[in-house]
């Protein structure tokens, strides 16, 4: 039998009680999957502003090397099997990467300044918000499967074919 429990870290604001702490923390025995969802650009974004509009500098972003081996062991920890990285795929966004190739997005057709993580633009490329070195995201976003599966982890992304960017 196969049991799935997804746990978003998008949504969670409720602290849990010792108890329910206690029974994280104990790695699975019997062969669940169990899901942590994570959206990469809300994990390791240590901005507070939340400016409605508000531009990446002011907002901020989580990066793809944000999520590094101590969040992985301690997802691992509670007892995660597997982590679904969301929102990874390029997708629409009002940031300007035209100096490193990107074309700019239409300012008409963009939700909101950072982009819906579902108006992919590209879904063989990852969206340069996450990355620390923008030419090179294909490569930090590799490390980052890599880091997940040396902490034991296995990784689950994204994928909507049908969900496209308007240009």
């Amino acid at each position: 039998m196969l049991a799935l429990i997804a746990y978003n870290t998008t949504y969670a604001q409720k602290m849990p009680s010792k108890r329910q702490t206690k029974r994280m923390e104990q790695p699975s025995t019997n062969n669940k999957l169990i899901i942590y969802q994570m959206l990469p650009r809300l994990f390791g974004n240590t901005k507070t502003l939340n400016k409605p509009n508000g531009s990446i500098e002011e907002n901020g972003v989580g990066k793809l090397n944000d999520i590094n081996d101590k969040a992985l062991q301690e997802i691992k920890k509670m007892g995660f099997t597997h982590v679904w990285y969301t929102g990874v795929i390029e997708h629409a966004t009002m940031t300007d990467y035209s100096k490193s190739g990107i074309k700019p997005d239409d300012p008409d057709v963009v939700k909101g300044r950072a982009g819906s993580p579902y108006a992919v633009k590209d879904y063989y490329d990852v969206g340069p918000d996450l990355a620390v070195d923008v030419p090179n995201r294909m490569q930090e976003y590799e490390a980052l499967i890599g880091r997940s599966h040396q902490n034991g982890l296995k990784v689950i992304m994204d994928f909507v074919p049908n969900h496209v960017a308007r240009t």
